[in-house]
């Protein structure tokens, strides 16, 4: 962060604390200033990014508090009773103060976060984002999937077990446990996904 334009970091709110604690630390070792500015977020929560980009929060299911991130694109539609209208009627009904549009939101990019497979099954509107950002932090079969769970993780087969469900056209995974290298990940997934999705889903190694 430094020598550049101060970022804006959204983190769940209970986390804000902790944090600034943490970067408070940095900033003493390092002898150098990290200027940023921490934002608390909570699910159901709305960011504006610009008029036509919006992301909403999510909950998700980790050992602690944890959040997912959805970001909208909103356009303008003309409601249908006005179909039938000129461009100059059209324009004199909304200078003359009617609301002739109404709002659609398209799912552009969801980013899941840590957290098991509740996640997915809480949010549906994560299988329907263009790009879908997701963990998968187990993979071995000898992994016992109660734990995986407890530990607020998910594992291949919970992908698996939802692959009807992902309607994205980009999946990637990411997030692997670190007592596995990357070509055995590969390896494993490739076997028990040999289509990778139908070439939708990458690894994030």
């Amino acid at each position: 962060m430094m020598k550049m334009t101060p970022p804006t970091i959204f983190l769940p709110e209970d986390a804000v604390t902790p944090v600034r604690q943490l970067l408070g630390i940095f900033s003493r070792l390092d002898q150098g200033r990290l200027p940023c500015k921490i934002v608390g977020v909570r699910p159901g929560d709305e960011i504006e990014l610009s008029r036509e980009l919006v992301v909403s929060v999510h909950r998700t299911w980790h050992t602690i508090n944890s959040v997912g991130y959805l970001v909208w694109e909103r356009r303008k539609k003309l409601k249908p009773e006005f179909a039938e209208l000129s461009e100059h009627q059209c324009r004199d009904l909304a200078r003359a103060g009617h609301n002739l549009t109404y709002e659609i939101r398209l799912p552009k990019v969801a980013y899941f976060g840590d957290s098991t497979p509740r996640g997915f099954d809480e949010n549906p509107e994560f299988y329907q984002a263009e790009i879908l950002i997701f963990e998968m932090t187990f993979v071995a079969e000898t992994h016992r999937m109660e734990a995986i769970h407890k530990f607020g993780h998910c594992h291949l087969d919970d992908i698996l077990d939802r692959r009807d469900c992902f309607k994205n056209q980009l999946l990637i995974a990411s997030h692997f446990s670190t007592r596995y290298h990357d070509q055995q990940i590969v390896q494993t997934v490739k076997h028990h996904i040999p289509d990778m999705l139908d070439g939708r889903l990458l690894l994030w190694l």
